[in-house]
């Protein structure tokens, strides 16, 4: 098979992904990450629909309903929530999936009010000037140790109640978008915003080589993935199989790195269908993606989800290799491309 230029779609992708990690969209507030993303997707030719959850479900085309393949990737991000309007007028918060305190402290985040707009502030260690504080390192930092010290002139509960700032208000944190020349991206939510991007990638590949799939092919972007329900609905009728393009794992005892195409045999929810993995072997292998094959010790997907809900689907993940899961990400440009390349040579 002739390894195809796809420097084009590459650079379409990593665009998309940048201008979609600037939109917040952490889990349980994901309408307008939804509503760019069916744009986008529209905007290329294809119908999309945003389903009653939220998501955005589209048809890629294809010949054969009876054997259907989805494409799940979610748009959802970690985040937080406000727990408690603390008596000094700043903020404890909840976690919203599995954003941890210990590398968001000392980033800026907004908060979104449902009726009174948006507030900035940042998060911080309860008591963090260190020249103050002599315990400051050794302080264990968690949702109770740290706050969101509001940019507004607040110090009492009720000043920030006045603001219209309420339990249960969204925080987002800041992404802090960075692509370097030697093609690194670096983000918090590159899990699984990349995957996004990749996937619009893959629809204008579609559009512009006017390729119509062997068998139909669905998109499934979906917006609790972080919680665990992502991927439980909205499979089209016909699909026989079903793969999330979610982030690869970068780290010890792991063979991918950030410029490969991760395939995970296994994760903490149990094996992967031995079809698919070795499906999606030989068709790295044929089209030339540079890929490496690992197992994932703390890892769940949509399509473990999508199976959960009683679907009776083959199923697989696969994904650009991610550094620093969870936290701020770092990936590369060829790790998106090298995804692109195998979906081309497995979907289409």
């Amino acid at each position: 098979m002739k390894k195809a230029d796809l420097k084009e779609y590459t650079d379409f992708l990593v665009k998309e992904t940048e201008t979609l990690l600037n939109i917040d969209s952490p889990t349980g507030y994901t309408e307008n990450a939804a509503a760019w993303v069916r744009n986008e997707f529209e905007k290329l030719g294809f119908d999309a629909k945003i389903t009653n959850k939220g998501g955005v479900l589209v048809s890629l085309g294809g010949e054969d309903k009876t054997n259907g393949l989805l494409l799940e990737a979610h748009v959802d991000t970690l985040g937080g929530m406000v727990a408690e309007i603390k008596g000094n007028g700043r903020l404890r918060l909840t976690n919203l999936g599995g954003m941890n305190p210990n590398n968001a402290e000392t980033e800026n985040v907004r908060v979104i009010t449902k009726f009174n707009g948006i507030y900035e502030g940042t998060f911080q260690l309860n008591n963090a000037s260190i020249h103050v504080n002599g315990e400051y390192n050794n302080i264990k930092r968690g949702w109770d140790t740290c706050e969101v010290v509001l940019d507004e002139d607040v110090s009492r509960k009720e000043d920030t109640e006045k603001l219209g700032i309420a339990v249960g208000d969204i925080v987002c944190f800041e992404p802090n978008v960075r692509i370097t020349k030697s093609g690194y991206i670096k983000s918090r939510f590159l899990d699984d915003k990349l995957s996004v991007g990749i996937l619009l990638g893959l629809a204008r590949y579609i559009r512009d080589e006017k390729i119509v799939p062997k068998r139909a092919l669905y998109v499934h972007i979906t917006v609790f993935e972080e919680v665990g329900h992502g991927g439980a609905g909205n499979v089209p009728e016909g699909c026989t199989e079903a793969i999330s393009v979610d982030m690869g794992c970068v780290g010890e005892g792991l063979q991918c790195t950030e410029k490969q195409v991760s395939i995970c045999a296994k994760d903490s929810g149990g094996p992967y269908s031995y079809p698919v993995v070795k499906g999606l072997i030989e068709a790295a292998r044929a089209c030339g993606a540079d890929y490496a094959v690992d197992i994932y010790p703390h890892y769940g997907s949509d399509v473990e989800a999508t199976l959960d809900a009683g679907h009776d689907l083959r199923h697989g993940l696969i994904g650009a290799g991610v550094y620093a899961s969870h936290g701020y990400e770092r990936s590369h440009r060829d790790g998106a491309e090298n995804v692109l390349r195998l979906l081309t040579a497995y979907a289409l």
